[in-house]
């Protein structure tokens, strides 16, 4: 063999050895990368003591699990998250929950995803008009027939405050359409004279307590009932009757069962709160984006809901009523909550 002909056996051996080595740590990355699920987690919001215990939840649900979560919040801000869903696409996620702010808005997010090859869970708040692959939250239209039924009982008649939540979010509209299947035929039958009836932007509970001051002036404080959507739309409606005196007179409705909601149900100023417990949203949300990583799918038993595009998988988790009556068995034997924080 001449030394041309050496030179040109060796170049291909050491060609063939790259090539070998190339292949070898591309296995190994694409391994590595299968057996770690790195999850993205948009969230609307901190500002709401739920939401935080959503974050805490699944970030410690994730960990315990062996999971990457890469965690976004947006501050109420539909601009922002949409470039924080973009920036956790671009780090490579394998699935994407999406808690939206904007639930109209985040279809364009849903596509984004779905170009990068990522599927989408709607977290909690449904994403209309989109081809969104899963849907986690709890039946919303039940929690608002919880609220409308217990408000009616109390008030069967009478000067009505009726609040609902961001119209950004289509929960809001679902759970004023479950309250109303108790409160409209009492409305229609003349029983209830509906003072104010007004959305709440962002669930600000100072916009809460602005609507219930107009309310309050407009009816020359007699006001017999106020559907507040949750817990934070609810004090800030509190806030607002206190100032007037009438804080534990008036019965209020709301959601979430946040601390403050708690005690102010213990003291009397709140009469009640749905409880969803967001310990099992959250691991929920976990356990199915595990699953959709290794292209399985949770058992959604065939429950559906339309987001006006398709009628989406769902997983419902189930809502409780709150009062006096049940709150050491509901939030505090569950461990929801600590003695000491609700009897403050």
């Amino acid at each position: 063999m001449n030394k041309k002909m050496r030179k040109i056996l060796t170049l291909a051996l050491v060609v063939a050895l790259i090539g070998t080595t190339m292949v070898s740590w591309f296995l190994k990355k694409k391994k590595k990368k299968k057996d770690t699920v790195t999850i993205g987690l948009s969230l609307p919001t901190q500002r709401e003591e739920r939401w935080v215990r959503d974050k805490e939840t699944m970030e410690a649900y994730a960990k315990e699990k062996g999971i990457n979560l890469l965690v976004q919040v947006s501050d109420a801000d539909a601009k922002l998250q949409a470039n924080q869903v973009e920036n956790l696409l671009t780090q490579g996620v394998d699935i994407l929950i999406l808690a939206p702010h904007d639930s109209k808005s985040a279809a364009t997010l849903v596509e984004k995803a779905h170009d990068e090859g990522v599927k989408v869970i709607s977290y909690d708040r449904l994403i209309m008009d989109s081809d969104v692959d899963l849907y986690i939250s709890f039946d919303n239209i039940g929690v608002g027939r919880i609220q409308g039924e217990y408000i009616t009982n109390k008030v069967p008649q009478g000067n009505y405050v009726i609040l609902s939540g961001a119209p950004t979010d289509n929960n809001a509209k679902l759970f004023k359409q479950g309250a109303m299947e108790y409160i409209q035929p009492l409305i229609d039958s003349g029983k209830i004279n509906v003072v104010l009836e007004q959305a709440v932007d962002n669930w600000e509970p100072k916009n809460a307590l602005r609507l219930m001051e107009q309310a309050l002036t407009k009816s020359n404080n007699k006001i017999d009932a106020v559907l507040a959507p949750n817990d934070g739309t609810a004090g800030g409606a509190i806030e607002a009757m206190a100032a007037q005196g009438l804080a534990g007179n008036v019965p209020i409705t709301g959601q979430d069962a946040q601390i403050d909601a708690a005690q102010r149900i213990v003291k009397g100023t709140q009469s009640m709160t749905v409880f969803k417990d967001t310990r099992e949203l959250g691991k929920a949300a976990i356990d199915a984006a595990l699953l959709m990583a290794k292209n399985d799918f949770p058992n959604t038993e065939g429950k559906t809901v339309n987001n006006n595009k398709t009628d989406v998988k769902s997983l419902l988790l189930t809502p409780f009523m709150v009062d006096k009556d049940n709150i050491d068995k509901v939030l505090i034997d569950s461990g929801y909550m600590q003695k000491s924080q609700v009897y403050k």
